[in-house]
Order: structure tokens, then sequence, then C-alpha cells
């Protein structure tokens, strides 16, 4: 992630500030796993005093949803779907797929308020490649995101309509090298 930094520049009635557009990053494997790296990546941003939001679509079993997001320190929250079990299937009930719904929604109006300058959403590929979330609103979601947000998208099989649209690519793969 790019500091978001603010450059004085000179007008001639008064001194502006400008900001550094937001990145849009993706981190994608061929294996499933949530990326250390991301993490820790928003730990540390979340430690210089940045409010940071971490999503994990198809994560449950800890008795959260987004109305009960852990904190992680003062500037880190992070949800998951109130669900008794990961998915790792697009074949939900309707008490699950209620749930990601509400998700997406409290991810989607996290996204256009603008008090997070980071937001990570976690497999957000998978949850597209099931079917359980439009990549046209994801798609539109990005593009109408407050020009300050970075989001980092992680998951495996990325769509190619959001790899043309990085900033930044990284993808990650387990090497046979010792």
């Amino acid at each position: 992630m790019v500091a978001q930094l603010e450059t004085p520049t000179l007008n001639t009635d008064r001194r502006q500030l400008t900001t550094v557009e937001g990145l849009l990053q993706v981190f994608t494997s061929s294996h499933r796993t949530f990326f250390t790296s991301v993490m820790a990546q928003a730990l540390r941003i979340a430690g210089q005093g940045t409010p940071v939001l971490v999503v994990q679509f198809l994560k449950g079993g800890i008795n959260q949803g987004y109305d009960r997001p852990m904190r992680l320190g003062e500037y880190l929250d992070w949800v998951r779907c109130d669900l008794p079990r990961c998915i790792d299937t697009p074949h939900l009930d309707d008490g699950e797929m209620r749930s990601l719904q509400q998700l997406w929604q409290h991810t989607q109006k996290a996204i256009f308020e603008g008090k997070y300058s980071l937001i990570v959403l976690d497999e957000l590929s998978l949850a597209i490649n099931f079917g359980l979330i439009p990549e046209t609103e994801v798609l539109e979601v990005i593009k109408r995101r407050p020009s300050h947000v970075d989001i980092i998208l992680t998951g495996p099989e990325m769509p190619e309509a959001i790899l043309d649209i990085a900033d930044q690519i990284t993808e990650m793969r387990r090497s046979d090298r010792p």
C-alpha cells in the first residue's frame, strides 16, 4: 500500500492538500489460504493509526457477523460471515446466503463511507467464482469507491476483469526449493 501522502500545492488564494489516489491490489494463489503478508500489511498500517477493515467472505465458525466485528487494536476491524462453518461450495442454504449477502451489503457501505483507508476483501474471488457475489457488482464498487480508499482482493482464480483494472498483482506460488 502506498501511504496516503498529503502534498501541498500552491493555489493563487490558499494552499490546498491533495491525496494520492487509492490502489487496487490483488493477491492471488492457486491454493486457498489467507495470505500472511496481506494480514501483516493490514496490521502494520493499522498500527500507524490508519483505519483498516478486513472482511473474510467465506470464513465462519466463530459466532461473528458484520454487526459483531473483532477489533485488533484501535484501528483494525475484522468481520466474517455469521456462519457456523466455512463456505467451500457454491451450494448454500437460505440462511447462509442471507448471511453472506448481509456481509456484502455491509462491506459496500463501509467502502462508500470512506471511513477505512484500507479494506481487505479476503477470498472474494471464490465468492465471485461460486456465483455468490456478482462480478459486475464488485467491479462497480471498485469503480465508485472514494479515491482515498485502497482495496486488497485475495483468492485463487481472480476474474480477468478485476486483474485488468488492478494497480498491483501479486501471484503467490509454492516453491519446491528448500
